[in-house]
């Protein structure tokens, strides 16, 4: 279950940062709508690395379409397998 605080929790920070924990960032809301959110700092690494190997994975993808597929063959010919 998401844990979802109003953003005047933070009076008493040290409360609302003892909460977060891996895979479960602390939610704050403002008006009633979510605005921020606490996550730890090896998380958000791990979100960061994620978004690298996506775009490029995405980069490999979009040249294969427009130049063409290898094939098993000429990658391991290309490496010297």
């Amino acid at each position: 279950m998401p844990n979802i605080k109003p953003v005047s929790d933070l009076r008493n920070y040290t409360e609302v940062l003892n909460e977060v924990r891996e895979d479960s960032p602390v939610y704050l809301t403002r008006n009633g709508r979510g605005e921020y959110a606490i996550i730890k700092l090896k998380e958000l690494d791990k979100l960061k690395s994620t978004i690298r190997l996506l775009s490029k994975l995405e980069e490999g993808e979009k040249s294969a379409r427009e130049k063409g597929w290898l094939s098993a063959q000429d990658v391991e010919a290309m490496l010297g397998l």
